[in-house]
């Protein structure tokens, strides 16, 4: 087998993604510390169609050095928008229409293999600070909460990987009940 090269990937050009039909997902980002980890969420964001990232009170916004050396170009192609705290961007997505989901381990969460999003539903995902989380005062203000399944020592996950497994997670989810 043959590793194929760039141009055989068939990528969108920058102009044709920011045509293409999105999916009905917005990442908030509540104060995220580290531009590597801002910028791998606009990298993933970016391969998975997603609306929008709202950086919010100390999350880094483009343009950053750090945020390009991880997001290699997707923080010029995914919408963002920044927002002085979380709960004003939490509250502007409700007013739009969002089911607000935090991803956060707390009582009554559901885990991540069970979720299933309702056919046509707009979500928003907040993913919180690498030390804190999600800040309790924006989990009050969520739908609901989902937790990824651990099995190890750790309670946690990397931000950056969190968005990665529940974006695709839910991505494969909604392709498959627009269907």
């Amino acid at each position: 087998m043959r590793k194929l090269n760039n141009e055989e990937l068939t990528r969108l050009s920058v102009e044709d993604f920011k045509q293409a039909n999105k999916m009905p997902l917005v990442v908030v980002l509540d104060n995220v510390r580290s531009c590597n980890n801002v910028g791998s969420v606009f990298r993933t964001s970016d391969a998975l169609l997603v609306s929008k990232i709202c950086l919010c009170g100390i999350t880094a916004k483009p343009p950053e050095k750090e945020i390009h050396k991880t997001a290699l170009g997707a923080e010029n192609t995914v919408e963002w928008k920044y927002f002085e705290t979380t709960e004003e961007a939490v509250k502007l997505l409700k007013e739009e229409g969002y089911r607000i989901i935090a991803i956060e381990q707390v009582e009554e969460s559901i885990a991540l293999n069970e979720y299933k999003p309702e056919p046509g539903e707009k979500l928003a995902l907040v993913f919180g600070n690498e030390v804190k989380g999600v800040q309790q005062e924006v989990v009050d203000l969520c739908d609901q909460t989902i937790e990824i399944p651990q099995f190890g020592t750790k309670h946690s996950f990397n931000i950056s990987v969190s968005a990665g497994i529940v974006l695709w997670d839910l991505f494969n989810k909604l392709i498959h009940t627009a269907s």
